[in-house]
């Protein structure tokens, strides 16, 4: 059997400032998180977790402190904690549904000092196959998401090549 990774690491070191309490907690969980100064640096050996939990009492605290602030993840995860069940101490959240992705945009918006977040991701296999390598690197700013692959790179570079030989 073939194990995947996506290996990732966002190489500028976030303001804690400019993290509500809330995207701090989640993306902390989602991510490795090594405080650095008055930031903070994410990054995951494995690939960023879409599935995780998180200590009832915290989140609930951070939803509080996170209140009036203009951030999407807010509204995602007050629904997800209305719907957990109420003596659960652990809050199973599945985040497929509001990507790390759009936390860090979130973020960029509200930025005096962030004007872009770059991210990257390595695509690795424990066995040689074809399918199993690669990467990405995403561009995050206040209006956009961006993101290329090495597969859309070696598409156009081949789309190049077509084109060149077809003139």
């Amino acid at each position: 059997m073939a194990d995947y990774f996506s290996p990732t690491v966002i190489p500028e070191i976030i303001p804690n400032a400019d993290m509500t309490k809330l995207e701090l907690l989640l993306l902390s969980q989602m991510f490795d998180a090594d405080s650095d100064g008055d930031g903070t640096y994410f990054h995951s050996w494995q690939g960023p977790s879409d599935l995780i939990w998180v200590n009832r009492a915290e989140l609930s605290a951070a939803l509080d402190a996170t209140r009036g602030s203009k951030s999407q993840v807010y509204f995602y995860v007050e629904e997800k904690l209305k719907n957990a069940t109420s003596g659960d101490d652990i809050i199973e959240l599945d985040m497929s549904g509001l990507s790390w992705e759009v936390i860090l945009q979130d973020i960029v918006r509200r930025s005096a000092k962030l004007r872009y977040i770059t991210v990257m991701t390595a695509f690795t296999c424990s066995k040689m196959r074809a399918d199993g390598f690669g990467g990405m690197a995403l561009f995050i700013t206040a209006e956009a998401i961006k993101a290329c692959s090495t597969t859309e790179f070696l598409s156009d570079c081949l789309a190049d090549i077509a084109g060149q030989e077809g003139g």
